[in-house]
């Protein structure tokens, strides 16, 4: 989980007057689970209900293709639609839990975003940009993994080209529970820890009146809305609830004298579902091991996997931006040749995002556009 952050000015006690220049501040709290889950508490220079017009609702129909039940090599790096971090999002697979989308950025958003209904994970694959929100800013850069609980109002701005891989979670995304003790805090264990946590910086409060459009991103689509104010307009807030930055090359592997199950890798997870970071690392170190993973078959999971940089070592035919997708019920592995030719090898240099759903994902109609008709049959030698 988040760890505790101050920032800004805060009275000293919660639910009583706090004043700036002489001006009441208005208090809101954001929580989960009611009042009973993990919050913070903002201070705004203007009530936060302002709403002066509820503006049109676009509705968003992710729905199933029409296609055999078989493994999948989706070919990401043909998607050449590009757009704001937002309207640019195609939606890839999906279940009851998440929702996975690839998007292309190459236009600034000119309204303010906030996920009604998901919290967001987002994995930048190239590009750089800062994302301002209502608790402060952070850049990001490639190989950041960017976690925006849902409820967070923010704005992405691009500087370089930018395509990231997007998951939306109907369930909190958090650290795995395995690696935290009973306080909350990530165990010396744990493949990452506190400090290579990135939070945001908070900046003056924008003082601004007008008309601040917010798109609110709901279950069936996007609801506009209009607030007579600039909702980057919080003096200070304190608590566990805020956006956070995690980089992928922060994330040191679990190695063994053998082969390290999947489980090692894990590094969020959320209601039915995992996300694991296979990054660069030395290879098991008993003198018979085979480095390859061994053939298995996902029986109570949907195994996703987003090729982002290097050398795979148990896939041919896969490049930068491949996607791989193997569903329950079918056993799978290395390709011919690759199995033998990991004996031996000392150290692989990768990175790729793992995400195992504990329900069967449905492909979309644009998934099957990018689709690589001829791998189900690549573990066929003949």
């Amino acid at each position: 989980m988040p760890f505790y952050n101050i920032k800004g000015i805060i009275p000293s006690k919660r639910h009583t007057v706090f004043k700036r220049k002489n001006k009441l501040l208005f208090e809101q709290h954001i929580s989960r689970e009611g009042f009973s889950g993990i919050y913070s508490n903002m201070y705004h220079l203007s009530m936060p209900t302002a709403l002066t017009k509820v503006g049109q609702f676009l509705n968003i129909d992710i729905s199933k293709g029409n296609y055999k039940h078989e493994a999948r090599h989706l070919m990401s790096y043909k998607v050449n639609t590009f757009g704001d971090p937002i309207e640019s999002r195609i939606p890839l697979l999906f279940n009851n839990d998440i929702i996975i989308s690839i998007s292309n950025i190459n236009k600034n958003m000119n309204y303010f975003f906030k996920n009604g209904h998901f919290d967001e994970l987002l994995y930048v694959q190239y590009g750089s940009g800062l994302i301002m929100s209502s608790f402060g800013d952070f850049k990001y850069s490639k190989g950041d993994y960017i976690v925006v609980p849902k409820g967070v109002t923010y704005k992405i701005k691009y500087t370089k080209k930018t395509k990231m891989l997007v998951v939306e979670s109907k369930s909190s995304i958090e650290t795995p529970n395995k690696f935290r003790n009973k306080f909350g805090q990530l165990l010396e264990i744990s493949p990452y820890c506190e400090r290579d946590i990135i939070t945001p910086n908070l900046n003056k409060p924008i003082d601004k009146k007008g008309d601040f459009l917010i798109k609110v991103r709901l279950e069936d689509g996007i609801q506009d809305y209009i607030y007579n104010h600039h909702p980057f307009n919080v003096v200070g807030w304190d608590g566990y609830y805020y956006p956070w930055v995690f980089n992928i090359n922060n994330f040191e592997p679990i190695v063994g004298s053998i082969h390290q199950p999947p489980s090692v890798h894990q590094t969020f997870e959320g209601d039915n579902f995992v996300v694991c970071s296979f990054v660069s690392r030395l290879f098991d170190f008993h003198k018979n091991a085979i480095p390859a993973p061994y053939p298995h078959s996902n029986i109570d999971s949907d195994e996703f996997i987003f090729y982002s940089e290097g050398n795979f070592m148990s896939r041919k035919g896969i490049k930068e931006e491949s996607i791989t997708y193997h569903p329950m019920g079918i056993p799978h592995g290395p390709q011919p040749g690759k199995y033998e030719e990991s004996i031996g090898k000392n150290k692989t240099e990768e990175l790729a995002i793992m995400i195992d759903t504990f329900k069967p994902l449905y492909l979309t109609k644009q998934a099957l556009d990018i689709n690589d008709k001829k791998y189900p049959l690549s573990w066929n030698k003949s």
